[in-house]
């Protein structure tokens, strides 16, 4: 992770006296290195149009293979690998980090950046490193098709063990002393648009204010959020793949909820589904095996008989590691891609409605409607508590779950915090029913191949009576939870 601010400084620039700074008691340095990078991407630069950059670096301190990639979660990450003995070969797995940007298509040297640094370091009295500040002179040459070369000079400021208020007094002191905040985003987004230009992602102009612009900007921001999680689904990070799921569930959601603002998006729906499907095994059995694991936990160990824990937790595990495998698979296919593609094309070219131009605040109603379906789908769940097939009703309940998690998404792209709460509240009171619904079948099936293997089925008796008493208590709060819920909603709308 990066935080820097970066400045542009004439070739006469002197640093100013960085001492006496809070938390700052002494500086050390300067200290001169030499880095020479080169960078790879399309030759179309996809990943500079993304504001990625891949480059194999020598020299200064950290040599190596460096990936600095969008911000996901709020934060830019820099992914850094050792360096190879090939000059134009990326390393497989950063190749592969970046797959939802190239898409297939080769990754080619474009750049060259020759620099020569000068680096100060702001220490504490204990000697450590607060502050870098590094004093750049460099010099570009765009690869490939016509020769171009470029001289310039700028500065860095990257915090290392400081805070965020002592790296905005350090900007103050140099932005004092002449410096100015960077033009560019990177010394690669320098040179390459002044040499040729950067493509940047298409978007549709929309009438400013219009149900067109907020339901495009909409969509553009979930797509980033795909994109942004691509990598860290890959490298199977922490929250990954809920986060990419989600961003399919609500990409797809608002394709559904606005149909009658841009038209034509059923297969790309369809197509989100496969994606969601894929990503959601692996999730699913994520948070179904840490949720054995707690409840095991919370039982006294004579109640743990067998090998249950390796049942459900081990062997878990380990069909987990399998989804995975095929979330990496699918990734990496032409039917991805192939999506991506198409969600990029709608967002430079939806086919808009005529109701696109209307005001945004005519939105409004789609939430309203999502709303409707979801007391309609209460309604048809109230008749089908009458039913005697156990089945029926907790399918009928489940549309209600999902006709609750619809209009959430919908308010929520609308700005509607409230009504987004309300129906969240819908859906987690289901969802706390479907899950103990699910956990129930899924330790009816672990129970089974535990009885066939021969080993004690105690402990499933007792998790399922658990479960069982979970989802009864939430089906038995959910009349209440509605009756206040339809209440407060009846005053919003």
């Amino acid at each position: 992770m990066e935080i820097e601010d970066k400045f542009d400084v004439p070739e006469d620039y002197r640093l100013p006296d960085l001492t006496g700074l809070p938390g700052c008691d002494e500086t050390a340095g300067p200290k001169s290195h030499r880095l020479v990078a080169i960078y790879f991407d399309t030759p179309d630069l996809r990943l500079a149009a993304r504001g990625i950059t891949l480059r194999r670096r020598r020299g200064g301190l950290d040599p190596g293979w460096h990936l600095k990639l969008p911000k996901a979660k709020g934060v830019r990450r820099e992914i850094t690998r050792p360096l190879t003995p090939s000059t134009k070969i990326v390393p497989a797995e950063l190749a592969d980090l970046v797959l939802a940007y190239t898409r297939g298509a080769p990754l080619t040297p474009v750049a060259e950046l020759d620099t020569r640094r000068s680096v100060t370091h702001l220490r504490n009295g204990a000697g450590v490193r607060l502050v870098e500040i590094a004093d750049d002179r460099v010099k570009g040459t765009v690869l490939g098709g016509e020769p171009y070369v470029e001289r310039w000079r700028e500065v860095e400021a990257e915090l290392i063990e400081g805070d965020a208020k002592l790296l905005r007094k350090v900007g103050k002191r140099l932005r004092k002393a002449g410096a100015v905040p960077a033009g560019s985003a990177s010394k690669l987004a320098r040179l390459l648009g002044a040499a040729r230009g950067i493509p940047r992602p298409r978007l549709a102009r929309t009438a400013p204010g219009s149900a067109g612009e907020a339901v495009v900007g909409y969509l553009a921001s979930q797509a980033a959020v795909l994109l942004a999680e691509d990598p860290r689904v890959r490298r199977n990070e922490e929250d990954a793949v809920h986060r990419m799921r989600v961003a399919c569930r609500r990409t797809r959601s608002a394709l559904k909820s606005f149909k009658g603002i841009v038209a034509g998006t059923r297969p790309l729906r369809d197509e989100l589904r496969w994606l969601g499907e894929v990503l959601g095994e692996a999730r699913d059995l994520e948070v179904i095996r840490e949720r054995f694991a707690r409840a095991l936990d919370g039982l006294d160990e004579d109640l743990v008989a067998g090998p249950v824990r390796a049942r459900l937790g081990s062997d878990l595990l380990d069909d987990e590691h399998e989804a995975h495998d095929r979330i990496r698979e699918a990734l990496g296919g032409e039917r991805y891609f192939a999506l991506l593609d198409a969600l990029d094309d709608l967002l430079a070219t939806p086919a808009l409605t005529e109701d696109a131009g209307r005001p945004a605040a005519s939105l409004t109603a789609v939430a309203v409607r999502s709303w409707q379906r979801v007391t309609r789908a209460y309604s048809a769940a109230q008749a089908a508590q009458e039913a005697e097939d156990p089945g029926e009703r907790a399918t009928a309940l489940h549309e209600v779950r999902k006709a609750a998690k619809r209009a959430r998404y919908t308010a929520e792209s609308l700005g509607m915090t409230e009504l987004a709460e309300r129906a969240e509240t819908v859906q987690e009171v289901l969802g706390a029913h479907q899950d103990g619904v699910v956990a129930q079948r899924r330790l009816a099936a672990e129970a089974r191949a535990a009885r066939r293997a021969g080993e004690d089925t105690f402990t499933y008796g007792v998790l399922t009576g658990l479960e069982r008493a979970r989802a009864d208590r939430a089906h038995a709060d959910f009349p209440e939870v509605w009756r206040k819920t339809a209440k407060a909603v009846a005053k919003l709308l």
